[in-house]
């Protein structure tokens, strides 16, 4: 055994060799620990940028003047405004007061005018709703959205376009879709006029 050798293992017999041993060995993992980190944080930099080129790039709804949209993009029609019985289910009500439009769960659901939030959460039938008072005694209401997914709160001031949360099926739905109502001085009206006069026409 060569002379070199005979004195590495000499020290490695020792306490302080140990101790000598043990800090290289720690510092080699640092080391590698250190080179490593570029190669590990790399694939989640590029999935968070992709994220948030996402939302960047996630439509906007419709708008004409101070109102838009409740959805952004097409949608599927749901039951008008009116007489409108669903065949197997005993809860739902056969007099509509609303105009459904689906995107499928978890589609964001939009305030289709400016107004201040007069209700946010748990709402009789409707599930999870938000409703908007717009003045003049007009409020639109957007029912059985999602919960937990509301981003506004009672008291917000909200303009056409503002996310308020994400289409579900909660309350008295059959199947993910947003309710869109509008009350004018406490009385439902049909959306599709409504809408249709403000050059926001529904399907």
């Amino acid at each position: 055994m060569g002379a070199p050798v005979a004195a590495a293992a000499a020290l490695a017999n020792t306490r302080t060799g140990r101790r000598i041993a043990l800090g290289m060995l720690l510092f080699l993992v640092l080391a590698g620990g250190m080179l490593l980190t570029p190669l590990i944080a790399i694939p989640f930099a590029v999935a968070g940028a992709q994220e948030s080129t996402e939302v960047a790039t996630q439509p906007a709804p419709v708008a004409n003047g101070d109102w838009g949209y409740p959805q952004a993009g097409d949608y599927f029609k749901g039951r008008g405004f009116g007489y409108n019985p669903v065949i197997g289910c005993s809860y739902c009500s056969t007099d509509h007061k609303g105009y459904d439009m689906s995107q499928g769960c978890g589609a964001t659901i939009y305030a289709a005018g400016p107004g201040l939030v007069i209700t946010a959460g748990s709402l009789s039938g409707w599930g999870n709703t938000v409703r908007i008072d717009h003045g003049d005694g007009l409020i639109t209401l957007y029912g059985h959205m999602e919960w937990g997914s509301l981003r506004v709160s009672s008291g917000d001031t909200v303009a056409a376009g503002t996310s308020l949360g994400a289409e579900g099926n909660t309350g008295h739905s059959f199947g993910c879709h947003l309710h869109y109502e509008v009350l004018q001085d406490g009385v439902s009206v049909d959306p599709q006029p409504f809408m249709a006069a403000l050059g926001l026409p529904l399907k």
